[in-house]
């Protein structure tokens, strides 16, 4: 696995790169990065290029204060680092708010995106996100989100255990990772911003999605997932014409964690029956 850097915006943008093959960019969650999917990245590189990135504001990646934290800056920094990692084509990888903008980005450029595989992605039929986004981003709420979030570290391990559907599943090493790049300055900044954006950001995928209609799409989800409701799933689904919906029973919000085998099974199993000879 190797680390690497390419400038987007004006700013270094890390990512991971293994394997070798047909690109396979894996797009993180809201509060992941390219640690996310370690237990990834060494399956599906037997069969990709897999390109592991930390969004600007997250991870190892540099923190602009003036970053666009909508989901269509989101989402052009996405085709940026394509265009940076000379990358013309490839399988979007996505998961919750990496997932939308996965999305977003195949609507933009249809033609870049040969299959999308959504992990439990942000959407416009799952009412969690709504709620809590408004809440959270709230001028009450934020200030106080913003001054104990990187100084109360009891708070990731809840986290952990609220978003796995079995807690007996989180691999040892699972908190430390996640809790490494936090304590960099104005990491918390990012998720309070992008949450601000977050009924915007739907309105723009609720008008995307006709454009992605014809992309081959994967959708997995955990039945226990409490941040995008699983009921959420099927409703997303039939904007597809050529889809396929794995529901995984006991399972939370990072199936990529909590059953990586079954996870790593079903995408590799996706891209090798839908790729074009």
């Amino acid at each position: 696995m190797e680390e690497c850097w390419v400038t987007v915006d004006g700013a270094r943008m890390r990512y991971l790169r293994a394997g070798s093959g047909p690109p396979l960019v894996l797009v993180h969650g809201l509060l992941g990065y390219s640690f996310s999917w370690r237990f990834v990245i060494p399956a599906l590189s037997q069969h990709a290029t897999v390109f592991a990135l930390d969004s600007l504001g997250a991870g190892y990646s540099d923190r602009p204060r003036d970053l666009d934290c909508s989901f269509d800056g989101s989402t052009r920094r996405l085709l940026q680092f394509l265009d940076q990692a000379g990358i013309p084509t490839c399988d979007l990888l996505g998961t919750s708010h990496g997932g939308a903008v996965a999305m977003l980005a195949a609507s933009l450029a249809p033609q870049r995106v040969k299959r999308l595989v959504l992990v439990a992605p942000v959407n416009p039929w799952s009412a969690h996100g709504k709620w809590l986004a408004g809440f959270l981003s709230s001028p009450l709420i934020a200030p106080v989100l913003l001054y104990l979030a990187p100084r109360a570290e009891f708070t990731h391990r809840l986290f952990l255990h609220r978003v796995f559907g079995d807690p007996r599943r989180i691999a040892p090493g699972t908190l430390e990772g996640y809790s490494g790049p936090m304590r960099i300055p104005h990491s918390f900044e990012y998720g309070v911003n992008v949450l601000r954006n977050w009924r915007t950001g739907l309105e723009d995928l609720s008008r995307a999605l006709p454009a992605i209609r014809e992309i081959p799409a994967l959708l997995l989800w955990g039945d226990l997932d409490p941040a995008v409701a699983p009921a959420s799933a099927e409703h997303l689904r039939r904007h597809f014409t050529n889809s396929r919906l794995v529901m995984l029973h006991g399972v939370g919000h990072l199936p990529y964690e909590e059953v990586p085998d079954v996870f790593n099974q079903a995408v590799v199993e996706f891209l090798s029956a839908s790729r074009t000879p």
